[in-house]
């Protein structure tokens, strides 16, 4: 077998004996997780999550995944705790604490201290009798899986299964908590995820910005206010300031000649594409694609402002999104 052959067999090999384990710890799952979840939900204060080694670094993601999805949750390590932190701890709040073999020294102290100030502990471990998960309030008990290592040495499986177990925790306390998009785009207002989820209302141009003209209005003042606005359209409204449509190049182009002799109604179309502030700027994007536009005006939410709505009758301009904005804010 050559190189790239051998490394190849291994990564196999890993992969298949997490996914074995993955699958063990699926169906060892039973009404101790749902008190765990329950205890969580009732406690009134915050998740500490703890561990040492690898089940530290396990930790510390499990606890910003609880933190990003509703559930306020810290780590604090154990040896920190030791020299101070253990007072991050207070009653109400439920301890969280990883330790594979359940008998890392290292916790002992913070075991210790949930014992004395009554805090719920819930321990996660690979041995039932163990100190952690004797110990604990509620025990978490990962299935027996051999490393993937082959030499048991190297904690492979056994973190692949308490990364999964701690995601699973989070994502059942983030489901009964009827945690949504929204609340997860307050969290994550950055990077990719943050403009993934980015309403038009974060992106348009305010009103102000918002190249109108009334109905009437010459098509030289039009073009006036076309150029200074710098978007390359439009909108036009009635007395009541409703918009009724939008003079595109397009229009300008099919109203060439004499154009200037036209008022900006008589040269528009009528019932322009419009968007809802609400709506999630993806959505405009790919509302703009589908029609190979490059602008929809944002209407009050009063009026029906779905992506494959048409302007609405009654509908009050409240800004307008461009798809160059969209793009440099990172939504696609």
């Amino acid at each position: 077998m050559s190189e790239p052959e051998t490394f190849l067999a291994t990564a196999r090999r890993v992969i298949r004996a997490e996914t074995e384990a993955l699958a063990a710890l699926e169906g060892s799952l039973n009404g101790d997780f749902a008190r765990a979840v329950q205890m969580i939900l009732d406690a009134p204060g915050r998740v500490i999550v703890s561990g040492m080694g690898k089940s530290g670094h396990i930790g510390r993601k499990i606890a910003a995944t609880l933190a990003s999805t509703g559930t306020p949750a810290h780590f604090v390590h154990p040896a920190e705790a030791s020299h101070g932190d253990l007072g991050m701890l207070t009653p109400g709040d439920v301890a969280l604490v990883l330790s594979n073999s359940g008998e890392t020294p290292e916790l002992a102290n913070i075991i210790a201290y949930t014992r004395r100030f009554e805090i719920s502990l819930i321990g996660v471990a690979s041995r039932p009798g163990s100190t952690l998960l004797r110990q604990s309030d509620v025990a978490l008990v990962l299935p027996e899986a051999p490393e993937a290592c082959g030499t048991g040495i190297v904690p492979s499986s056994s973190t692949t299964m308490t990364l999964a177990l701690g995601d699973a925790l989070a994502l059942a306390l983030m489901e009964h908590r009827q945690f949504t998009p929204e609340h997860f785009r307050k969290f994550h207002p950055g990077g990719k995820l943050g403009a993934r989820l980015a309403k038009v209302s974060d992106l348009m141009h305010a009103a102000v910005d918002v190249p109108l003209v009334r109905a009437g209005t010459s098509m030289g003042e039009a073009l006036l206010m076309m150029s200074q606005k710098g978007f390359g359209v439009v909108g036009v409204t009635d007395a009541d300031d409703y918009l009724i449509g939008i003079v595109t190049d397009g229009d300008l182009r099919r109203h060439m000649d004499g154009l200037l002799d036209h008022t900006a109604d008589q040269v528009m179309t009528p019932t322009p594409r419009t968007i809802g502030p609400d709506v999630l700027a993806e959505k405009a994007v790919a509302e703009m694609n589908a029609r190979k536009i490059t602008t929809l005006f944002v209407v009050e939410s009063g009026a029906d402002t779905s992506a494959a709505a048409g302007a609405a009758v009654g509908a009050r301009v409240v800004g307008l999104i461009n798809i160059h904005d969209c793009l440099r804010a990172g939504v696609v």
